[in-house]
Order: structure tokens, then C-alpha cells, then sequence
């Protein structure tokens, strides 16, 4: 049943506290109905990068296979980006559109890599997280949203990253504008999402129940899990795992109920905390 997005009541989005703690219900809510998303979807660290830049402007669907033809040419690591002429790299990841200004990008960024950290993203990585950030916003091609995945998914730095998803679901359950600046949606989420990376062994074991008992009753959600991958199940800090599958939850409910155009509320994990219409 397809329900139109709720008037605006103005009765929430002032309350910074009340905002972060509705944060918390969604993330448990949703990751006991649907459990780890398994993000990002990659064998190294470097197919991770390069995957994001790919992915900027495209649907998953393309990326995967620009991924695909750069691994059966050999090209998913910093030497062989380095090496492979411009027109070859731009014919193998023509699938993902914008093809040359995204192959430029990634030629950028491994010579940024080679001039600053000696090729190395063990180096690279182990900048502390706000300088870093700042370091890649100057890079072509690198805004919030990608230098912020580019840490989390890559590199293990707890940020949380923001897209238009999240931004949509902000907006209709009336929590801040959809045109809220990048910086200040992320704050609110990092707020929000820390006590969660804090549980106590009593905590996690109920969870684990919880999550056990939900996903077998959403055993047929047509959401964007991926199949576990080295990355995705690689060591991570607790709260860079708390803000990887936040991301990952908020992008399945973007894609199959909290859709641009005509919403589908009903059954979605979330459509109990709507606000109530006028």
C-alpha cells in the first residue's frame, strides 16, 4: 500500500536530546528486524575506495560490474591504478557513467596517496580522523559523504556518513529539514549512535536474541544485504560497526519503503514513529 508522506506538525526537531535518543529506537529497531548489511561490499581496503568513488551518481547494480571488469584485468590495487593508462581505465569502469571524470579521480587520489603517504593507506590511515577529513576534502572529486566513506568503510575511523536517504527520512518523520547542512546531520547521528557502541555483556546477548527472533520474521526483506565479504566482516571498532550498519539499514529503508516519489510506510520497521498527521 503505497501512503503519502505526513503533514509537518512542528512538533518535533527542537529537542537535540529527544532527537538523539529517536535515533537510538530506529537503530535498534532496525537492526533487530534486519540485522548487519554487511557494507562495504569488498576484498581489500583499496577495492573499498575504489568503490566509492565509482559508486558517486550511479546505482550499486553498475558499480559491480566497472568492479568487475577492473578485477578480471588485474587493475583492483594502488599499483596497477597507478600504471594503467588513462583510456583503459576509463573503458573498464564505463559501466559506473561519468567514466572519465571518475577514472581522473582515481588516478588523483592514488597520486595523492603516493606524494603524501608513500603509497601506502596503512599510513594513510593511521592520521587522526578530523585531520584526515579535512586532508581529503581537498582532493578532487572527495565532498563529505565520500571522504566520510571513505574513512568508515576503508579505513575503520568512526564517522558517520550521510546521504540522501537519510536526509529523506529526517525530513518526513519530522525531525530536521531534508535541507539541514551535511555537518549538522551528522553530529546528531554521532551523538545519537554512541551510547550504542557502549553495551554491556547482558545487553549484547539480549540483542542477539532479539536479532535472532526479527531477522526470521523478515526473512523475506528485499533489502540491500549484501553477501559478508573480508571487509565487511573485517575487525572494527565498536562504534564504527554501530555507525557502518546504521548506514546500511538507512539505505534499505530508502530503497524499498521510504521512496522519493510514493512511500510505501506499511511495512517498514520504522512507520510507527511517524508522527501523526493534522
Amino acid at each position: 500500500m503505497k501512503v503519502p508522506a505526513p503533514r509537518r506538525t512542528g512538533t518535533r526537531g527542537q529537542n537535540k536530546s529527544e532527537n538523539a535518543s529517536l535515533i537510538r529506537s530506529y537503530y535498534r529497531t532496525l537492526r533487530a528486524a534486519w540485522g548487519p548489511q554487511h557494507w562495504w561490499p569488498a576484498h581489500t581496503a583499496f577495492e573499498v575506495i575504489v568503490g566509492i568513488f565509482l559508486t558517486q551518481n550511479t546505482a550499486w547494480t553498475n558499480v559491480e560490474l566497472a568492479l568487475e571488469n577492473l578485477r578480471v584485468a588485474n587493475l583492483l590495487s594502488i599499483d596497477a591504478i597507478r600504471s594503467v593508462p588513462l583510456p583503459e581505465l576509463e573503458r573498464m569502469i564505463r559501466p559506473s557513467g561519468y567514466f572519465r571524470q571518475k577514472a581522473q579521480r582515481l588516478k588523483a587520489f592514488v597520486a595523492f596517496l603516493d606524494c603524501q603517504y608513500a603509497g601506502s593507506l596503512e599510513s594513510l590511515f593511521a592520521q587522526p580522523t578530523n585531520s584526515l577529513r579535512e586532508e581529503l576534502l581537498t582532493l578532487n572529486g572527495i565532498g563529505p559523504e565520500t571522504a566520510d566513506s571513505i574513512l568508515l568503510y576503508a579505513g575503520n575511523h568512526p564517522v558517520f556518513v550521510v546521504d540522501a536517504y537519510t536526509r529523506r527520512i529526517l525530513e518526513r518523520h519530522e525531525i530536521l529539514p531534508e535541507k539541514t547542512g551535511y555537518e549538522e546531520i551528522r553530529a546528531l547521528f554521532e551523538r545519537a549512535l554512541t551510547p550504542a557502541a557502549r553495551k554491556t555483556k547482558t545487553e549484547a546477548t539480549e540483542e542477539a536474541k532479539s536479532l535472532w527472533r526479527s531477522q526470521n520474521s523478515y526473512a523475506n526483506f528485499p533489502g540491500t544485504v549484501h553477501t559478508p565479504s573480508a571487509m565487511s566482516t573485517a575487525p572494527r571498532t565498536p562504534l564504527a560497526q554501530v555507525y557502518n550498519d546504521m548506514h546500511g539499514l538507512i539505505v534499505g529503508v530508502g530503497k524499498h519503503y521510504c521512496k522519493k516519489s510514493q512511500p510505501q510506510c506499511d511495512g517498514c520497521p520504522l512507520q510507527r514513529f511517524l508522527p501523526r498527521s493534522k
